[in-house]
């Protein structure tokens, strides 16, 4: 599986877009060489038993669908129309990303645009689309948790995962993937739906030889109270 670019801001950053995008992930149930604090899991060593899965908690209510902008959340944010392009887009990335099969239950959407992190006067970085998505799968309920899509003219894909049951923006729920060459192999992370290769860094800090935060501050306001 692979996530999309976090945040390039010359050829030499952009070029790891590939490294930066999620590392490779299929199936049902993600550092740096530097000096950077431990990732915040550790991989499963071996699949677990078969165990009972909780159901995945549901909101009392149903969430709301737009936010307005604000300093932290420039241009507000807005649950697009169910079945419309730019609602089907990111369930397809999940998908192509993960491998998961059979319908997606949508709990909570937001999408919102906003500069590069750290921001970038290139014309193909002043604006990058990102999509907030709560979900699981009907037929698999182990698959089950949050994710960060971003799109930008020259690639799109899951910027970082977080498990289902956390809240907002925080460290170190949400967890990115340094592409390893030198170890391909995807691997299960407690909490995280799928299995991913690379290296695990903690995305809202910035990590895996990027240190820079995932989000620039102009939208990390976007998912206050998810």
């Amino acid at each position: 599986m692979q996530p999309s670019p976090r945040s390039p801001l010359a050829v030499v950053l952009l070029a790891a877009f590939a490294s930066l995008v999620i590392g490779a992930c299929r199936g049902s149930s993600g550092g740096s060489a530097s000096a950077t604090p431990p990732p915040p899991i550790s991989p499963i060593a071996s699949p677990p038993p078969a165990v009972s899965v909780t159901p995945p908690a549901l909101p009392e209510e149903p969430p709301p669908t737009r936010g307005p902008a604000t300093l932290d959340c420039v241009n507000g944010w807005t649950t697009p129309p169910e079945g419309s392009p730019r609602y089907r887009q990111p369930l397809g990335i999940i998908r192509r990303t993960t491998g998961v099969q059979g319908p997606l239950v949508v709990v909570d959407m937001r999408y919102f645009e906003g500069p590069e992190s750290p921001p970038s006067d290139k014309g193909y970085l002043l604006v990058v689309q990102r999509w907030y998505i709560k979900l699981y799968a009907e037929r698999d309920p182990a698959f089950q948790g949050r994710f960060l899509v971003e799109a930008r003219r020259f690639g799109r894909g899951v910027a970082a995962v977080a498990p289902y049951d956390t809240h907002g923006f925080r460290s170190p729920d949400w967890v990115g993937f340094q592409w390893d060459s030198a170890d391909p192999e995807p691997k299960a992370y407690p909490g995280l739906p799928g299995v991913w290769s690379g290296i695990p860094y903690d995305f809202v800090k910035g990590g895996a030889g990027l240190e820079i935060p995932g989000l620039p501050e102009q939208v990390v306001g976007c998912l206050a109270g998810t």
